[in-house]
C-alpha cells in the first residue's frame, strides 16, 4: 500500500512541473507578461519633449566613413521615397574606356577609309573579228615556173588557190610561204597565218 502512495505523489508532482513548464514556454513566446500598461497623455507629452527632434538626430548622427555603407538604422526607415537623394546618381553618366571586354587586346586605330569615284568604263570594246574558217592542207610547185598552189578546206569543200586570190567568197590569200600561208578576211580586215596541219 505504501509504494501506491509513493508512485501516485511522485505523478501528481511530475504533472506539475509540467506545467509549470509549458507555462513558462508560453510566456516566453508570447513575449513576455500579460501585464500591459498603457502610457498616460501626460507622460506622452513629457517623453516627446524630453525626445530630440528629426533635425537634433541629424546633427549628432556622425557621418559615415567613406568607403563605408550608410548604416541603416530601425528609427530611420522611412517608407517614402527621398528623390533628393536618388536625383545624383540619375545624372551621373557612364563613360567606357573603350576597352572590349570579350578582347585581351586593344582593337587597332580606325583608319579613315578613302572612298574614290567610279571610273566610268565607256563603251566595252568591240568583239573579236571571227576566225578564219580555212585549213591548210597542201601545196604544189609547178615544175613550169608557175606559181605555187595551195589546198585549203572548209568543212567539205576544198579549194586550190594562188597569192592574191580569193578563196570562198571571203577569204584573199595574201603570201604563200613554205609551210604556211597569210590570209586576210575582206570582210572584217582581220589576217591570219594558217599552217599546214598534219595528217
Amino acid at each position: 500500500m505504501k509504494l501506491g502512495t509513493e508512485n501516485k505523489k511522485k505523478t501528481v508532482l511530475a504533472v506539475a512541473l509540467i506545467a509549470v513548464a509549458i507555462f513558462l514556454v508560453v510566456r516566453t513566446l508570447t513575449g513576455g507578461g500579460g501585464e500591459t500598461t498603457t502610457p498616460s497623455p501626460s507622460s506622452k507629452a513629457q517623453a516627446a519633449a524630453n525626445a530630440p527632434g528629426p533635425a537634433a538626430a541629424a546633427k549628432h548622427k556622425p557621418a559615415p566613413a567613406p568607403g563605408k555603407p550608410h548604416p541603416v538604422l530601425a528609427q530611420t526607415l522611412d517608407p517614402t521615397l527621398r528623390f533628393d537623394l536618388l536625383k545624383p546618381s540619375e545624372d551621373t553618366t557612364y563613360k567606357g574606356s573603350g576597352r572590349d571586354i570579350f578582347r585581351s587586346q586593344a582593337p587597332p586605330p580606325e583608319i579613315d577609309k578613302v572612298v574614290t569615284p567610279p571610273v566610268n568604263p565607256g563603251p566595252p570594246p568591240p568583239p573579236p573579228p571571227p576566225p578564219i574558217n580555212l585549213k591548210l592542207y597542201g601545196y604544189v610547185q609547178p615544175k613550169d615556173g608557175q606559181a605555187k598552189r595551195i589546198f585549203l578546206s572548209s568543212g567539205d569543200d576544198i579549194f586550190v588557190a594562188k597569192e592574191g586570190d580569193i578563196v570562198n567568197r571571203r577569204y584573199r590569200i595574201l603570201k604563200i610561204n613554205n609551210n604556211s600561208v597569210d590570209v586576210e578576211d575582206v570582210l572584217t580586215n582581220n589576217k591570219q597565218t594558217l599552217y599546214l596541219s598534219q595528217g
